[in-house]
């Protein structure tokens, strides 16, 4: 019947909205948790005392905004998560994406934990990295293992829920035709690259790994971005033809 909606078109519309979703909060998430802290913490290279030196408050602050960054991203994953189950209903492409996206969903929970943990237990640490600042991570294993271990299990699941994210906003730039939902994809994937920068640079030397931690709060704020660009015609177009 031609009042009928094609099945195709209805998961189409659904999956397009909630990438869409998925793009607005991962946009928030990547300002609150990764743009804000790295922002500070170049401000507190240059200058000695106040709120932006290395300190309890500090470390206190920064906790806060992760935690508040994960459930951001956590909602951000549940809504790509749910894109893609939409668009799994018409294409089988989709599930691998969707799995990773539960995969990233518990790593973010384990990284509130951890973040939790931190915010708890912020002057012992701040005490034993001034004492020995490369060996911040050590500090953390030693005073809180709980958080550092929980920290880089969530670390590790949300990575792969990253990469869920990659391919399936890879898939769905193709389904849609929307070459900016890939770049995003794209952009994604090398974001995801440079978050393992820094854990690299500790065993092997790596040019300039200060400017690619630079970089990373770009690509926090792009990789959204360029999917909203991608995905937000498909909705007002879907949304207009309904």
């Amino acid at each position: 019947m031609s009042g009928t909606p094609n099945v195709d078109s209805v998961q189409d519309e659904k999956g397009v909205f909630r990438l869409a979703l998925g793009a607005w909060f991962g946009l928030f998430a990547g300002v609150i948790a990764i743009v804000f802290p790295v922002v500070a913490l170049f401000l507190s290279a240059y200058e000695t005392g106040g709120f932006f030196s290395l300190g309890t408050s500090f470390l206190q602050t920064s906790g806060a905004l992760i935690l508040a960054g994960a459930v951001l991203f956590i909602l951000s994953l549940l809504f790509y998560r749910r894109g893609f189950a939409a668009l799994r209903r018409v294409d089988g492409d989709f599930t691998l994406a969707s799995f990773l996206c539960i995969l990233g969903s518990v790593g973010f929970l384990l990284i509130l934990v951890s973040a939790a943990v931190l915010t708890n237990s912020s002057a012992s640490v701040v005490h034993c990295i001034n004492g020995q600042p490369s060996h911040a991570l050590s500090c953390l294993q030693s005073g809180q293992p709980l958080g550092a271990y929980t920290g880089l299990s969530g670390f590790v699941l949300a990575w792969l829920g990253g990469l869920g994210i990659v391919y399936g906003l890879w898939r769905a730039g193709d389904r849609f035709g929307e070459r900016p939902i890939s770049l995003g994809a794209f952009i994604y994937l090398l974001f995801l690259f440079l978050l393992f920068l820094p854990l690299i640079a500790l065993t092997v030397a790596v040019p300039e790994v200060g400017l690619f931690v630079l970089v990373v709060p770009i690509l926090t704020v792009a990789a959204p971005l360029m999917v909203l660009v991608g995905t937000m015609p498909e909705v007002r177009a879907r949304a207009s033809a309904g």
